[in-house]
């Protein structure tokens, strides 16, 4: 645990708690946060997760955009719903992407836990897009990222990083319950 880890714990809890409320203050705080874990994730080796926070920051830009836009529009910031088509093509070509991904990453790196770690990255940037489009459906694949990368920082003694993501499960599931009343 280090003290920049610790930061970036407090800014990741109060990024995904503005989230949850649909505030666009979320944006300031996730833009610090993710800046902090991609120095965070190099030293660990875990450089999938790494560069995951680089496409964070330029998805939260553009997620801030677009919640600016909609909320313009309509006095506040709109949940949408995927089609059933959507949905099944986000899944398909997540799974596609993350078995490209994994094996990427174990070929050409010393990357612990390349497919794991992958996976959490690929399930990670669908979910942030979704949230940037403002669907509903980002609240649920949180939810596996969470659960799939609490063991992953565990295991690499990412503690605080860890009890975030457990933090992160709590307020996912807070998501997509207020997001369900949002639509309604």
């Amino acid at each position: 645990m280090s003290p920049i880890e610790a930061v970036a714990t407090l800014l990741g809890l109060a990024n995904v708690a503005l989230v949850v409320r649909r505030s666009l203050w979320n944006y300031p705080f996730a833009l610090a946060m993710v800046t902090l874990y991609a120095w965070i994730f190099l030293q660990a080796r875990l450089y999938s997760d790494a560069l995951l926070q680089g496409f964070y920051f330029i998805v939260n830009g553009y997620g801030w955009w677009n919640w600016r836009q909609a909320k313009a529009e309509a006095g506040e910031v709109p949940v949408v719903r995927l089609s059933n088509r959507a949905r099944l093509g986000c899944a398909a070509g997540a799974a596609l992407v993350a078995l490209g991904w994994g094996a990427l990453m174990s070929r050409l790196t010393d990357a612990a836990f390349p497919w794991w770690d992958g996976t959490i990255a690929v399930l990670s940037i669908v979910a942030q897009i979704l949230q940037s489009r403002r669907a509903w459906e980002c609240w649920p694949l949180w939810i596996v990222v969470d659960l799939l990368a609490i063991p992953l920082f565990l295991v690499k003694g990412l503690w605080l990083t860890a009890v975030l993501y457990c933090l992160f499960l709590a307020l996912s599931v807070w998501g997509a319950i207020d997001w369900t009343k949002a639509r309604a």
